[in-house]
């Protein structure tokens, strides 16, 4: 499996024969305990459940999907900040999953991480310089406080900070400025890999911009390659490559961007896509939406079959809810996991409405403009409340 897409077929095919990151059949199960004396675990939350992919050198792929679905939980168990519960982690010919102690730590250094919140990311009593030279000495670098002090000034200039910044505190920043010294405490080390979690969702509008240019000036200037994880499908359509779609834990379709936004092949990505407004009212007036009944299973407790199938507009009687589907090829470098893929793209296979999904769950979708029901329970993705039967 891999995820290059390239104009360049010959540079495509040499850097898919040679990721610098796989990931294969990695599952990250968090053990729920009970008991007052003696804990015993009762079951599983599979946050992660057997995910497969690949990212190229100098590449950018996104991960998508609602939240819970685990992409967050991918993207550290990759760096190794969770402890995988079972899988590869291939990094430039390495298994990470594996390394323990120093090999593990002189690894890191190559593999760094954006948080999401950049307020709660950076230590409140350290100033910038202090947050930038932190990394520089745990690793041996910088060459003495002057080579330090030198490359810290680069760092900010790098990110669009101004060396007066050096002395100030992260309360003292707005959101986007903090977002830039947790970008530039990401690069201080030189990866080769830079995992962004959510980096633009806690900023405004023109700053989400401001920061989406710079990770694309650096990747440029430095060569990073970048997993970017978000549920703003603007932002990730706009600086990824390839695109992965992930649902309750599982990776369900993965093309290359202008592919997965174009045609979306999977019921699930096909909604998401749905619900992307279109900046034409004439097109945004006659185009399909798909809603989406109910809410998102326990992945402690995740459906039997396609995990889709509880909520998929395009669930048949057969295999969706006793047989798991494979991520398979249907184009080129475009998977999905779906076993009636062929036919709902072909238009064989029609979908149903949200209150008929809903039905089938023993709930019923509130006409708009009805008198608010005693329930609270929402249609996902709607303001439409539904009221159990």
């Amino acid at each position: 499996m891999t995820a290059v897409p390239s104009a360049d077929s010959t540079a495509a095919d040499s850097t898919a024969a040679d990721p610098l990151l796989r990931v294969e059949g990695l599952q990250v199960h968090f053990p729920i305990k009970r008991g007052v004396i003696v804990d015993r675990t009762v079951g599983h939350v599979r946050a992660v459940d057997g995910v497969d992919l690949s990212i190229a050198r100098g590449s950018t792929y996104g991960l998508v999907g609602e939240s819970g679905c685990g992409k967050s939980t991918l993207g550290r168990a990759v760096l190794r900040l969770v402890e995988p519960t079972a899988g590869r982690v291939v990094f430039d010919g390495t298994d990470v999953a594996s390394l323990q102690g120093e090999p593990l730590r002189t690894m890191r250094r190559r593999m760094q991480m954006v948080f999401q919140d950049p307020l709660g990311s950076l230590d409140p009593r350290q100033n910038v310089e202090s947050l930038l030279s932190e990394p520089l000495r745990a690793h041996g670098l910088g060459g003495g406080k002057r080579g330090i002090a030198e490359r810290i000034r680069t760092l900010l200039d790098a990110v669009g900070l101004p060396s007066a910044a050096l002395r100030r505190y992260p309360h003292e920043f707005s959101g986007g400025q903090r977002q830039r010294i947790g970008i530039a405490r990401a690069i201080a080390l030189e990866p080769d890999l830079l995992i962004a979690d959510e980096p633009v969702s806690a900023l405004d509008v023109s700053v989400q911009a401001q920061v989406v240019n710079l990770l694309e000036e650096l990747q440029e200037r430095l060569g990073l390659t970048y997993l970017v994880i978000a549920h703003d499908l603007a932002v990730v359509r706009h600086i990824s490559d390839v695109v992965g779609v992930m649902y309750l834990g599982s990776l369900v379709e993965q093309a290359p961007s202008d592919v997965l936004y174009s045609e979306p092949l999977h019921p699930y990505s096909r909604a998401l896509m749905s619900a992307v407004p279109v900046p034409d009212p004439v097109v945004e007036e006659s185009r399909e939406r798909i809603l989406l009944a109910g809410d998102l299973p326990s992945p402690a407790n995740p459906p039997s079959g396609c995990r889709f199938h509880t909520r998929c507009p395009w669930r048949q009687e057969t295999r969706c809810d006793d047989e798991v589907p494979v991520l398979r090829e249907l184009g080129t470098g475009h998977l999905v996991s779906c076993h009636w893929a062929e036919e709902i793209r072909d238009g064989v296979l029609r979908p149903r409405s949200a209150e008929e999904v809903a039905a089938t769950q023993g709930v019923s979708v509130r006409p708009t403009g009805a008198a608010d029901p005693e329930s609270d329970a929402l249609v996902q993705g709607v303001d439409e409340p539904i009221e159990w039967r």
